[in-house]
């Protein structure tokens, strides 16, 4: 799906385009009706080909091909704009299975978004189908500093002195050396998790200005899984951490499946939600 908005012609300034949310197998009416959309009012059906599209009204003159080029720079109205998104994606995720729209999906208006379901209706009703009953979980893994790995000590490894030496060496490596059991600790966890996932994506690790952590973020792992699998996945979460005290594990969700929605070859190819 598109990243920003559809041209349209400069007469068209002061209409009122779609932004898209995402796609849904069916939508209560009065589910829709107490969920604000991006301008305040409620968001609203779009149906065709079996599918049906929840969608805001997007007045052109902020949602327009060239207002909203000017406002994906603006990190204040990006924050605002990704916020209200989510709320309505996540909204609709609690209901059932959602295939969410990226961020800034903008359509000229209803009779495009309908065009859109009848000529992705395939693609769309396939990943509703590997979606439903699932949900998309997080892992965030943040360094531990000083923090050495648990490792099972060698026969004839020169006893608890030798020992003591070693763990006092990984206590005083170079900040290089800290990195690397980090990231090697943070590949183990990723594919222990994974193994027990219907699908996973390793994302790169927020900046801690964007994660407000103290320490580096070395693991953003999205999970997605089966409602079912979830307290055998929590429960391998916490024994992950207490086998690499070198980094502080954190669960979040569920999420709507933003991780595993794929996009069209065709287009452009979002953040894991704070």
């Amino acid at each position: 799906m598109s990243t920003t908005a559809e041209p349209t012609p400069a007469d068209a300034a002061l209409g009122v385009g779609a932004w898209l949310h995402g796609v849904v197998r069916e939508a209560d009416p009065a589910t829709l009706a107490g969920i604000a959309g991006m301008d305040g009012t409620p968001v609203r059906a779009v149906r065709a080909a079996g599918l049906v599209a929840v969608v805001s009204n997007a007045p052109l003159t902020e949602y327009g091909e060239e207002p909203l080029r000017r406002n994906l720079e603006d990190l204040a109205w990006l924050e605002r704009a990704a916020r209200s998104h989510h709320a309505v994606v996540d909204t609709l995720s609690r209901a059932g299975a959602v295939v969410p729209a990226r961020l800034a999906t903008v359509h000229r208006d209803d009779e495009r978004v309908a065009r859109v379901l009848v000529e992705r209706e395939a693609e769309l009703s396939a990943a509703l189908a590997r979606l439903t009953g699932r949900e998309e979980w997080g892992v965030k893994g943040y360094v531990v500093p000083g923090a050495t790995p648990r490792t099972e000590e060698p026969a004839g490894g020169g006893g608890a002195g030798a020992a003591y030496l070693r763990r006092r060496r990984a206590q005083l490596t170079a900040r290089e050396e800290g990195q690397r059991i980090a990231a090697e600790a943070s590949t183990a966890v990723h594919t222990a998790l994974a193994d027990h996932a219907v699908a996973a994506r390793r994302h790169a690790p927020q900046d801690r200005r964007l994660s407000g952590a103290a320490t580096a973020m070395a693991l953003n792992g999205a999970y997605l899984l089966d409602r079912a699998a979830l307290d055998g996945f929590s429960a391998l979460v916490g024994e992950l951490a207490e086998r690499h005290p070198e980094l502080r594990l954190e669960l979040t969700g569920p999420w709507p499946p933003y991780s595993f929605v794929a996009e069209p070859s065709t287009e452009p190819a979002p953040p894991e939600p704070a």
